[in-house]
């Protein structure tokens, strides 16, 4: 669970926050943005990445499943109180998060147990509502991690709608005018609603929440499901029914 209005400041490497940029500057952060950038807004209806300008045409975008109001007020209101009677810690994105996962060294690709007490109770209404609903989901860019997380990425917003930003740096080779430089597309996320990346969107493309689509504090829940390496057949199999096991108990506690 990350939380975007943060207190405190514990920025490190390149990022930035508004609290470490009078210290840190900007150059670096400004450059990054100097690129020329192909720019487009995803269109849920037709799945399909629609331009911002004349110069471009639509292509398809596949890999993202958006369901609008996917919980009620009440049960926003309700899980934000409960967030926040546990503690946020800084993290070094320069955002506040609570981390309910196992500890993991992706670099050695090891796994720790010991910390790990499972999914939190309160997420229990929603991880049964995302098995029936989504079947078959400022960050940097980047790309989450697939040794230890499987295909889908689902992700609950929470308090004020934001925008979503996928990337490809590359450009986007099958598509005529876009093979070189930058595509962006951004993706609406109204307040309430459920996200999945999935396929090439989870992949291929990164994603980042960019400063300027925030507007007041966003909490968002981000649910990942294990790879096959860890699911029945897998090499880590074993491992995989454990981490399974813990997780739904949901009595989990922050990390």
């Amino acid at each position: 669970m990350q939380d975007d209005g943060s207190a405190s400041c514990a920025c490190k490497g390149i990022r930035r926050c508004l609290k470490c940029e009078h210290v840190k500057g900007t150059e670096q952060l400004e450059a990054n943005e100097a690129n020329a950038v192909h720019r487009f807004r995803y269109d849920p209806e037709t799945r399909r990445a629609v331009p911002r300008d004349a110069d471009s045409s639509c292509f398809p975008f596949p890999g993202v499943f958006l369901q609008e109001d996917f919980i009620s007020e009440e049960e926003e209101e309700a899980l934000i109180r409960t967030m926040d009677r546990d503690v946020w810690n800084d993290s070094q994105s320069g955002r506040r998060k609570q981390d309910f996962g196992p500890k993991v060294n992706f670099k050695k690709r090891k796994v720790r147990l010991s910390s790990f007490s499972g999914l939190p109770a309160v997420s229990r209404a929603l991880v049964l509502r995302m098995q029936s609903d989504a079947e078959g989901p400022p960050s940097t860019p980047h790309l989450d991690d697939s040794w230890l997380w499987g295909e889908r990425l689902v992700t609950v917003n929470m308090l004020s709608d934001t925008t979503l930003t996928m990337s490809l740096e590359e450009g986007l080779k099958e598509e005529a005018g876009l093979q070189v430089e930058e595509v962006q597309v951004s993706v609406l996320l109204p307040r309430r609603s459920l996200l999945v990346l999935f396929g090439e969107a989870r992949h291929r493309w990164k994603h980042s929440i960019r400063r300027e689509d925030i507007q007041d504090r966003r909490v968002c829940s981000t649910f990942r499901e294990l790879s096959e390496h860890f699911l029945s057949g897998g090499r880590h199999e074993e491992m995989g029914a454990k981490l399974l096991d813990i997780s739904l108990s949901f009595r989990g506690t922050p990390a």
